[in-house]
C-alpha cells in the first residue's frame, strides 16, 4: 500500500506480470495482489484460532521459550534505535535451527515520563518495509499526544526488506523473443497461452530463487512473529496500527492472540471472508471508480493543470490513450520498450492512492502522453522512487539462540516488495489450479470494471502454479478481543469501503470510522480522522457508531 508519508513503491519490475499485479493490487498497497492477503485460520496449534480451542500460551512452550525470552539489543541507527528480532522459520519445528532475523526500528517517546508502551506499525503491501516507514518520517507525522505516550516501533516482516533471509524472484532465462506482450483482455487461445506461459515462468523463477522460503512467509506466521516482538519489547499487550495489508496482519494477530490486544487500528481494511474472485472484482471496480472520480473532480483538486476542461474531455483522453497503447507503445526516454496499455493502466491505478499529492502529476503525464511522450506515465507506473540509502544495521546479535539461517540466494534487491507481494498473496489466498477458472472470470470482470477487471484476473494467474497454503476465506473469530477500530475511506480504490464496513461488523465490539474522501486509507491524511484514532490509541476512547470525517 502507499501511505501519505511515503514515496511510491517500486522500480520497473523484472516481470511484466508482476508490474501489472503491483499496480492493481498493492498490497497496501497494497500497493499490493489483485487481492491483498486475507487473514484466515492457520493450521498451527497455538493461540485462539478459529475452530479450535484455546491452548497453552506459546510463550511457555519449551521449544519457543528462547524466542519469546530474547532481549532486543538497541543501538543507534541514524535518528532511531535499531535491533534484530530472531524468529523460527517454521513454528511447527522451531528447534530445527532455521530462522529469520527481522530488523526492528524504534523512535523513542518524546516524553519518557509519560510513556504508556510501544506502538507497533505495519505499512502494508504485503512487502513494504516497516524500517523504511520510520526512515521516511512516519513518526514525525503522528500526533504529539501519541508521540508523548508511545515508542513508535516497526519491523520488516519475514522475507521482506532487510529480513535475513529475504525473498527474491530472479529473472527467468527466456530471451526477449520468448517473453510476450500480454493483452489487457486475452481472448484468443494464442493470447491466453502466452499469458499463462508468462505467469508460470514468473512463478518458476520465484521458486528457483526462494523456494525454501515460500511456504513460510504467510500472514499467520508474520502475526506470530509480531507476538514474539511484543514479548521482546516487554509489552503485556499489543498496541497496533496497520494500513491496507497491515489490516490482514492485525486481524490474524487478533484471531490468534485476542487477549493480548490492547488497542488495534485497521485502516484500509481487507475483508477475510472474500475469495480470490470477489477480491479481484472489488478492487478492480474500486480502481475504475477512482479513475472516474479523477475525471469528475480533477478541476476541484488541481485546477488548470487538468488534461481537459470537462470530465468528458478527460475520459476521452484516457480512452484515446488506451486505444493508442494497445496498438503501439508510447515512446519512453531511455527505454526501448515504451509504455504499453498495461503500463498506462498501472500509472492510472497507482495515481489513485493520494489524490491531493498525485493527481497533478498524473494530469501532466497524461498531457505529455497525448502529445506522444510516455516518459512521465512510465515513471508513474514504476512508482518514480529513487533507491533509499539506509544506515540500519540488521546484523546485531540477539539472545534467541542460533543466528539467522542463510537464504537460498544472496542476490536480493534492495526493495523486494514485488516478490513478497506475490508470495504472500498466493500463499494466503486460495487460488484455482488450472487456467480455466481464470478464463471464466474474465467476462464478468470486464463487465464489472473493464480493463481494470480483466487485468486484475490475469495478474492472479501467477498463483495458479504456486505453492499453496492452508488458509480459507472466513469471518473473523476473535472471542475476547477488545474493541477494534476500523477506518474506511469511502473512495478507497485499493481496499474498497464496503470491506471496512464488513470487517468492523465481524469483530466483536468492532468500531467503524468513515472518512468521506477519495484515496487509500485515512489516518495521516485528515485531522478529524487523526484525532479520533489518537484518542483511541492513548485513552481507549470508543468511536461512536456512525462517526464520519470529511476533509
Amino acid at each position: 500500500m502507499i501511505l501519505p508519508w511515503t514515496d511510491h513503491p517500486g522500480e520497473f519490475l523484472v516481470f511484466r506480470t508482476a508490474a501489472r499485479r503491483r499496480a492493481l493490487v498493492l498490497a497496501l498497497a497494497v500497493l499490493g495482489t489483485t487481492s491483498l492477503a486475507a487473514c484466515t485460520a492457520g493450521s498451527g496449534q497455538d493461540g485462539n484460532r478459529p475452530g479450535t480451542r484455546a491452548v497453552a500460551d506459546p510463550a511457555t512452550r519449551p521449544d519457543l521459550r528462547r524466542f519469546y525470552g530474547q532481549k532486543l539489543h538497541w543501538r543507534p541507527c541514524g535518528d532511531f534505535r535499531c535491533a534484530t528480532l530472531t524468529v523460527p522459520r517454521d513454528y511447527d519445528r522451531p528447534g530445527d535451527g532455521e530462522t529469520f532475523a527481522l530488523p526492528v526500528a524504534k523512535a523513542a517517546t518524546a516524553v519518557p515520563g509519560k510513556r504508556l508502551g510501544s506502538l507497533v506499525l505495519n505499512p502494508g503491501g504485503p512487502g513494504e518495509s516497516g524500517v523504511r516507514l520510520l526512515e521516511d518520517g512516519v513518526a514525525d507525522d503522528i500526533g504529539k499526544g501519541v508521540r508523548a505516550r508511545f515508542d513508535i516501533v516497526s519491523f520488516d516482516p519475514r522475507g521482506v526488506g532487510g529480513s535475513k533471509p529475504a525473498l527474491t524472484c530472479l529473472a527467468d532465462d527466456r530471451t526477449g523473443d520468448e517473453a510476450h506482450e500480454a493483452p489487457l483482455y486475452p481472448r484468443t487461445d494464442a493470447e491466453r497461452a502466452d499469458v499463462l506461459s508468462d505467469a508460470r515462468a514468473t512463478a518458476a523463477a520465484c521458486r528457483r530463487a526462494s523456494g525454501p522460503l515460500l511456504p513460510h512467509v504467510g500472514t499467520d506466521d508474520a502475526a506470530r512473529d509480531m507476538d514474539v516482538l511484543r514479548a521482546a519489547l516487554g509489552e503485556r499487550r499489543l498496541t497496533y496500527v496497520g494500513w491496507s495489508y497491515g489490516t490482514s496482519l492485525g486481524t490474524s494477530y487478533a484471531e490468534q492472540f485476542p487477549r493480548r490486544v490492547r488497542a488495534m487500528v485497521l485502516d484500509g481494511a481487507v475483508d477475510p471472508s472474500l475469495d480470490w474472485r470477489q477480491r479481484v472484482l472489488n478492487q478492480s471496480t474500486g480502481f475504475r471508480d477512482a479513475v472516474e472520480e479523477y475525471a469528475d473532480s480533477c478541476a476541484d483538486v488541481v485546477g488548470e493543470a487538468c488534461p481537459g476542461t470537462t470530465p468528458g474531455e478527460i475520459r476521452a483522453l484516457v480512452d484515446r490513450l488506451l486505444d493508442r497503447t494497445r496498438r503501439e507503445p508510447l515512446p519512453v526516454d531511455g527505454s526501448g520498450e515504451g509504455l504499453d496499455a498495461a503500463g498506462l493502466v498501472s500509472a492510472l491505478s497507482l495515481s489513485m492512492y493520494t489524490p491531493e499529492a498525485q493527481w497533478e502529476g498524473l494530469s501532466e503525464a497524461l498531457r505529455a502522453a497525448d502529445g506522444g511522450d510516455g516518459t512521465k506515465l512510465a515513471a508513474l507506473a514504476a512508482g518514480d522512487e529513487d533507491a533509499t540509502d539506509t544506515d540500519t544495521d540488521t546484523d546485531a546479535d540477539t539472545d534467541a539462540g542460533p543466528a539467522a539461517s542463510e537464504g537460498p540466494t544472496d542476490d536480493v534487491p534492495e526493495d523486494n516488495g514485488d516478490a513478497a507481494l506475490m508470495a504472500v498473496d498466493c500463499l494466503d489466498v486460495p487460488h484455482p489450479r488450472g487456467a480455466q477458472a481464470y478464463w471464466d472470470a474474465l467476462a464478468p470482470a470486464d463487465k464489472a470494471a473493464g480493463v481494470y477487471g480483466t487485468s486484475g484476473v490475469t495478474s492472479e494467474l501467477v498463483c495458479e502454479d504456486w505453492p499453496a497454503g492452508a488458509r480459507r476465506p472466513h469471518r473473523v473469530h476473535a472471542p475476547g478481543v477488545p474493541p477494534v477500530l476500523v477506518v474506511g475511506t469511502t473512495g478507497d480504490p485499493a481496499t474498497p469501503y464496503q470491506e471496512a464496513v464488513s470487517l468492523a461488523r465481524q469483530f466483536p465490539g468492532g468500531m467503524l470510522l468513515s472518512f468521506e474522501a477519495p484515496g487509500h486509507t485515512g489516518y495521516g491524511r485528515d485531522a478529524c480522522v487523526d484525532e479520533k484514532v489518537e484518542e483511541y490509541l492513548v485513552s481507549l476512547t470508543k468511536v461512536r457508531p456512525g462517526t464520519r470525517c470529511a476533509p
